[in-house]
């Protein structure tokens, strides 16, 4: 998993490898508020990053995909975690009828854990496409809220480069694992 203790370099993005610790970096510790993409058998696993954030007594966002959007909404416990409904491409998410704290509307997040296609060293990603989390991110920065963004791969998925336009939200970090 993507633990080990790192040092790292004063530059803005950096790539750790050899399973480094996201645990150990300062701006995990620092961050009350963190949404987290609920993985799928093909991405890193995010279930253990989750039990820390409640193991750390920090809040918990997880995606909500209602049509073309998507909200960043609360997650109470593991337990919470657990009765979360799968969608039609296996992934756990929290249900639009259910009545959930929004972080936009409460408060913003801290740190955004981001997953992606593929990653290169200084920041840029490339996601799945549909332009989810840059859009919720520039949904962020309109209302002055700057979240950390540390995206998460495998080795595999760092590139010399990767298509990347004006509305691709670059990075501050990459680890993997």
């Amino acid at each position: 998993m993507l633990c080990k203790a790192a040092s790292l370099l004063p530059t803005v993005f950096v790539i750790l490898t050899d399973n480094l610790d996201l645990c150990q970096l300062k701006q995990y510790q620092n961050s009350k508020r963190i949404s987290l993409y609920l993985s799928t058998k093909d991405e890193i696993d995010t279930l253990p990053i989750l039990k820390h954030i409640f193991d750390m007594e920090k809040e918990a966002f997880v995606p909500q995909y209602h049509g073309k959007t998507m909200e960043m909404v609360k997650l109470k416990s593991m337990e919470d975690y657990e009765t979360l409904p799968l969608t039609k491409w296996n992934i756990k998410q929290p249900s639009i009828t259910e009545n959930q704290e929004n972080a936009l509307k409460t408060g913003g997040l801290d740190l955004v854990i981001l997953p992606g296609v593929a990653f290169t060293v200084n920041g840029k990603r490339l996601g799945h496409g549909m332009g989810y989390y840059d859009k919720y991110l520039k949904r962020c920065f309109q209302k002055n809220i700057k979240p950390y963004l540390i995206a998460v791969g495998f080795k595999e998925q760092i590139q010399e480069d990767v298509p990347v336009n004006e509305n691709d939200v670059p990075v501050d970090i990459v680890l993997t694992g």
